[in-house]
């Protein structure tokens, strides 16, 4: 039993005098002062002085924007803007299904889908395809119609056919 409580002790006296080599150190040491005692993502970014200058070369200034540098549209070309669709009073379910009735309603028009989620009639009429377009603005829904690339359809039978919808829809 003695021996044990003889160990013990050395024991514990080697634990204390790791411990206080330890902390003497500075391994464990508290306070220490400066940037790399911080986290890494915490450290200030160091970044190399011929970077902070903004380059002066014609290759890293900023080119102008296309519509900055070309004049104001025409007053024919907002008209023709304005041919490409209307507003009508209501909310963009109300006029969607208007939309839909009133395109039933047109000769020749057939309705390949129709997506209200999306506020759009996928049409043929008069040998071309687009889509008449329902969007939910200020003054009501605006209804339009769209290429299949997404610009406005301005071709003979889209403007025919917004004109038609037009007469039947605006008050």
């Amino acid at each position: 039993m003695r021996q044990s409580v003889s160990a013990l002790r050395v024991l514990s006296f080697a634990i204390l005098a790791t411990a206080t080599l330890v902390g003497t150190t500075g391994c464990f040491k508290r306070g220490a002062k400066g940037d790399y005692a911080l986290a890494p993502e915490m450290r200030p970014l160091e970044v190399p002085p011929d970077l902070n200058v903004p380059g002066s070369s014609a290759a890293a200034q900023v080119p102008a924007l296309a519509s900055q540098a070309r004049p104001a549209a025409p007053a024919a070309a907002a008209s023709q803007a304005n041919a490409a669709g209307f507003t009508v009073p209501g909310s963009k379910d109300e006029v969607f299904g208007k939309v839909g009735t009133a395109l039933e309603g047109v000769a020749g028009v057939k309705i390949a889908s129709k997506a209200q989620l999306l506020g759009s009639y996928d049409v043929a009429y008069e040998g071309s395809d687009f889509l008449v377009r329902v969007v939910g603005v200020e003054a009501g829904a605006y209804v339009s119609a769209v290429d299949p690339r997404g610009l406005p359809a301005t071709g003979a039978a889209p403007t025919k056919l917004l004109a038609e919808l037009k007469a039947k829809l605006a008050p």
